[in-house]
């Protein structure tokens, strides 16, 4: 499908059916966050995707009771870093000038300029810079969906705290950020399902500087 065309057919889908997505469409999926631009091309964060229907259930408790997580087939969970390091830092550069067939101080005088600048920064400010890379991935991630007809429901609705706790985040140095259930509509139980979809006027939205 077209992605204008996809981004029109999709919606925050507030019921799902419980039917399995192909695994092979669920990878592409994942694939797009992969890709996901990402400053300085750190990929400061991670995708944990449940399928598991306990925990899907206790994530449900802690993210006020949305049905979409268990009805969902795959429930992904996007967690940025909860700060950069040194070795965070070091550890991606030295996978890059490995891959690229590098000397591993070709990219040095960069490296370290970025080290410099992000750990003289606060862990709240390092984790707010990460969450935004992670939006990024987020992004592509619904509209890959949307593009193969699986619906997705962008969530921010939950807490963050318990969810952490539950995956066991912060012993990984990661925080979560958002969630997205991946599935199918529910057209028979689902109310917003054949609303039309609305966005203000494009000329309040669009600025053009000739």
């Amino acid at each position: 499908m077209e992605l204008l065309t996809a981004l029109k057919w999709r919606y925050a889908t507030k019921k799902m059916n419980g039917q399995v997505v192909p695994q092979d469409k669920v990878e592409a999926i994942l694939d797009a966050a992969y890709l996901a631009p990402t400053s300085s091309g750190l990929q400061p964060y991670e995708v944990i995707v449940v399928t598991n229907p306990i925990l899907k259930e206790k994530i449900r408790e802690v993210a006020y009771d949305q049905s979409q997580i268990t009805d969902s087939s795959h429930l992904l969970v996007f967690a940025a870093w909860d700060t950069y390091t040194n070795k965070r830092i070091n550890d991606i550069f030295l996978h890059t000038v490995t891959e690229r067939g590098l000397p591993n101080d070709a990219m040095d005088d960069y490296k370290n300029r970025l080290i410099a600048s992000y750990t003289s920064r606060s862990d709240q400010a390092n984790f707010e810079h990460a969450a935004r890379q992670a939006y990024i991935g987020f992004g592509l991630a619904i509209a890959a969906a949307a593009v193969l007809q699986v619906d997705a429901t962008p969530m921010e609705g939950f807490d963050n705290a318990a969810l952490d706790r539950l995956l066991n985040l912060e012993e990984r140095g990661l925080k979560s950020v958002t969630l997205l259930p991946l599935g199918y509509r529910d057209e028979s139980n689902d109310w917003l399902v054949n609303l039309k979809k609305v966005r203000k006027p494009k000329d309040q939205f669009i600025t053009a500087i000739a």
